[in-house]
């Protein structure tokens, strides 16, 4: 399933090739993105807010997507409708966003709403973490609709 969403971002949102956005791995914990700051540098010579941003943004969708896969629920209209980030600390090193998976609770009640009304909305977290430490924190909702 990683593949086909790799597959999926690469094709089907440019940005996410030329940011070099990757999985690299998911678990019933969390999803793990990583991009190269080398790409996604400012003139400051950390990772670049817009990047930062599209990262937690691009995560976030990435597990309401995996969550769709897994409810066998038609995934080709999943948007954001709200977010917010804060930024705590600048990434001096790759980008690492780790993106937690909704509880059992959340995931049955995003089910039970999209069966029965075609679409819901769940709250997605996500952070950019580096040698251990938040340096930015995301909130975002998240519309699947069928």
């Amino acid at each position: 399933m990683i593949n086909k969403l790799q597959n999926k971002l690469h094709n089907e949102i440019p940005l996410t090739k030329l940011m070099n956005i990757e999985i690299e791995s998911y678990s019933e914990k969390e999803l793990i993105t990583k991009a190269p700051l080398d790409i996604n540098i400012n003139d400051k010579g950390t990772a670049f807010g817009g990047s930062l941003s599209t990262m937690t943004i691009i995560s976030s969708w990435s597990m309401c997507w995996l969550l769709s896969q897994e409810l066998n629920i038609d995934s080709k209209n999943i948007v954001v409708i709200k977010n917010e980030n804060s930024y705590r600390k600048p990434v001096t090193k790759n980008i690492s966003c780790h993106t937690i998976k909704p509880s059992k609770e959340e995931i049955k009640k995003l089910e039970n709403k999209i069966k029965q009304k075609g679409s819901a909305s769940i709250k997605i977290n996500s952070s950019i973490i580096e040698d251990n430490e938040v340096c930015v924190d995301f909130e975002g909702i998240y519309v699947i609709k069928v």
